[in-house]
């Protein structure tokens, strides 16, 4: 019993819920078919009223709705402003004084075949605008000649922007006839007119029909002055054409420029003897010269067909022009790594190709995302580097093998080269720091390890003056007693070679014994 108290129950508020929906279905389409609100003005009177709260527009007659632009009625005070503008001198200010001083008159500008008179007068908070043909009687009179002067003044200004415009237009006829031209074609065509000869009807033409199906052709007026560039803009209005040449020179020059660079560029990416490719956000080849295909002995086939980095580096691996990682997967890696790091502007490398070859591979960010890739073949250099080091170690294994302990100085007092006899007699390797062994500091450690003598200042003049030099010798003895013969010698480019050559331990003993005492007991 209770389970069917429940249903009843529920089907009444089901029953009730669906009336209540349709009724206010109902109010709501009735409430759309209500008339909108009705006018404070006669829907039939020709007189230009408006009626403002503030900036917000309340009412209006339809002859002043027609002359105001459309728009929000929230922000019409500003489109009035801005219409009424141009005929009436300072009406922007004079309507902001208007709420203190109650009402105004405001005639338009001297000069105009229908002259208008603006009235504004604020009550209450609000402010009614009316304007009317000034001396013209009776309110449909008002009316009719406020609107022709507006006309008559909007015409006027249309005329003087296109008259003005620097922009050439024209109006063609169905034959293609000239039947109207602004001043700035007007002054071309008496321009281009043979001497003595008058501008005539019809117009002449300044520029050939374009090709049918044409968008935006670019033509060349010749002036007398010099060509002058225009792009054509065709319209059709009905029977007639209208018709715009605007001024392309600054275009034609910049294309001319950029087309001159772009050839310079061209040239000099050719005689490049380093191979370059840019990428574009894509990953695609964009740009590439010669010598890249040379370096990379890639077919131009290949490389004019845009393929991607990935494709261009496998084209390279097989062609064993990309160093040959240990397997696929690390290979992989290291592509990663190089398009990551020339992003950053910080992949350089040097590859050592199984052919011999050695090429050094720049990566460098360009704009808009793009990558460009330089590769150099350095072998020669690499070469030159490789025996100028051999030179060097067969240099350095040549005066290893002297006797006597050597030491080579620069023009500056730098210490070049010494050889392994002189780190054993002066307890010292200068050649692990080079950059710290001078003629001065060195001349200090031999100062330390000798007897006081002159000799070391003398040196350090000798070796760092310049100009002809002769060879010298002196002595020093160290502090355990031996004898150092120091030898001084110029070399070529201002260089210096000092050679120390110690003395036999015995010799002094010697010379000690062979003393007349030794001779008498002889």
């Amino acid at each position: 019993m209770a389970g069917e108290w429940s249903m009843a129950f529920g089907m009444v508020v089901t029953g009730f819920l669906v009336a209540l929906s349709a009724l206010l279905l109902l109010a709501a389409w009735q409430g759309r078919r209500q008339p909108a609100r009705p006018s404070i003005f006669d829907q039939g009177s020709p007189q230009v009223t408006y009626l403002f709260d503030g900036e917000r527009l309340i009412d209006a007659t339809p002859a002043a709705r027609a002359l105001l632009p459309e728009g929000e009625d929230n922000r019409a005070w500003s489109r009035l402003v801005a219409r009424f503008g141009p005929d009436f001198p300072d009406l922007s200010e004079r309507l902001a004084n208007l709420p203190r001083i109650g009402q105004m008159h405001v005639p338009s500008r001297p000069g105009a075949d229908a002259p208008l008179v603006l009235r504004a007068e604020h009550i209450s908070g609000l402010t009614r605008v009316t304007l009317d043909g000034g001396q013209t009687s009776g309110q449909a009179g008002q009316a009719d000649a406020a609107t022709v002067a507006a006309l008559q003044q909007e015409v006027m200004a249309q005329r003087a922007i296109l008259s003005r415009a620097p922009v050439l237009m024209w109006k063609e006829a169905t034959e293609g006839a000239v039947i109207w031209a602004n001043h700035a074609y007007l002054i071309r065509a008496v321009e281009l007119l043979p001497e003595g000869e008058d501008l005539s009807w019809p117009l002449p033409r300044l520029f050939d029909q374009p090709e049918p199906n044409t968008r935006l052709p670019r033509l060349k007026l010749q002036m007398p002055s010099g060509p002058e560039w225009f792009d054509l803009v065709r319209m059709p209005q009905g029977d007639e054409t209208l018709c715009y040449a605007l001024a392309a020179d600054k275009a034609v020059k910049a294309e001319s420029a950029l087309r001159e660079f772009m050839q310079t560029l061209t040239k000099t990416f050719a005689d490049l003897p380093i191979g370059l490719a840019i990428f574009d956000r894509s990953r695609c080849l964009q740009m590439f010269n010669p010598a890249l295909a040379d370096l990379t002995t890639l077919a131009p086939e290949l490389l004019i067909s845009r393929p991607t980095l990935n494709a261009f580096l496998d084209a390279m691996r097989a062609k064993a022009m990309i160093p040959e990682p240990r397997d696929y997967r690390s290979w992989r890696k290291q592509l990663a790594r190089l398009e990551e790091e020339a992003t950053m502007g910080l992949f350089e490398e040097t590859w050592s190709l199984p052919g011999g070859q050695t090429y050094r591979v720049i990566g460098r960010p360009h704009p808009n995302g793009a990558l460009a890739f330089m590769f150099e073949d350095i072998s020669n250099e690499m070469s030159r580097t490789r025996r100028y080091r051999a030179d060097l170690e067969l240099g350095q294994s040549v005066i290893d093998a002297v006797e006597d302990a050597v030491a080579v100085f620069s023009q500056g007092g730098q210490l070049v080269m010494s050889n392994h006899a002189y780190a054993q007699l002066w307890q010292h390797d200068p050649q692990v720091l080079l950059s710290e062994a001078s003629i001065a500091t060195l001349c200090a450690w031999w100062r330390d390890h000798a007897a006081p003598s002159l000799l070391w200042d003398d040196a350090t003049d000798y070796v760092t003056s310049a100009g002809d030099r002769t060879p010298w010798e002196g002595e020093v003895r160290l502090l355990d007693g031996r004898l150092i013969s120091c030898r001084f010698r110029p070399l070529t480019g201002g260089a210096t070679l000092i050679t120390f050559r110690a003395q036999a331990a015995l010799a002094f003993h010697t010379v000690r014994d062979a003393t007349p005492m030794g001779l008498l007991s002889a």
